[in-house]
């Protein structure tokens, strides 16, 4: 338990995704890009972005990849996926849980897995709102991309990281 300001904090747990939890992660997903993106993306952008969450490919990427699932007290508030050894594919968390160290946690995480895995480094196409986030764990910009996803164009920054050697 973390104490906060008098308050105690469940403690974050992680477990491996499951099936079932495709319906929550698509509502995290969403509210992620709803309510944190906004300064980054403009309406149309964020929409075409969250349309993703309703196609059935979500719920097959998310058990494509090895995706994890940041919980607290038993719900989940996050999630990560590792694509391959060397590719983070996926990170969201919860607006009503951000700067609670969830995202910290998962790709902490993922790192140690992609290590495992024997990956030398680790890569990750950041959206503008999460590359400052990126930065701060030691990824660099490699190059901006622009995507288009449902008519809209998308910019992010793919962002590289060497992995120290396998504790």
């Amino acid at each position: 338990m973390v104490k906060t300001m008098g308050q105690t904090l469940p403690k974050p747990g992680l477990r491996p995704f499951l099936p079932a939890d495709v319906p929550v992660l698509a509502a995290i997903f969403t509210a992620s890009i709803e309510e944190l993106t906004g300064e980054d993306y403009n309406e149309a952008q964020q929409q075409a972005w969250m349309e993703a969450a309703e196609d059935e490919e979500f719920g097959k990427r998310l058990a494509a990849d090895l995706t994890l699932v940041a919980t607290l007290e038993g719900s989940p508030v996050g999630f990560a996926s590792l694509r391959g050894a060397d590719h983070i594919r996926m990170l969201y968390v919860h607006p009503a849980v951000t700067g609670q160290g969830i995202a910290t946690l998962l790709v902490d995480a993922l790192e140690k897995l992609a290590g495992g895995r024997g990956a030398t480094g680790l890569s990750v196409d950041a959206s503008d709102t999460a590359e400052g986030f990126f930065a701060k764990r030691g990824y660099v910009a490699m190059q901006r991309n622009s995507i288009s996803v449902n008519d809209e164009w998308l910019a992010n920054t793919t962002m590289k990281k060497t992995l120290g050697a396998a504790s």
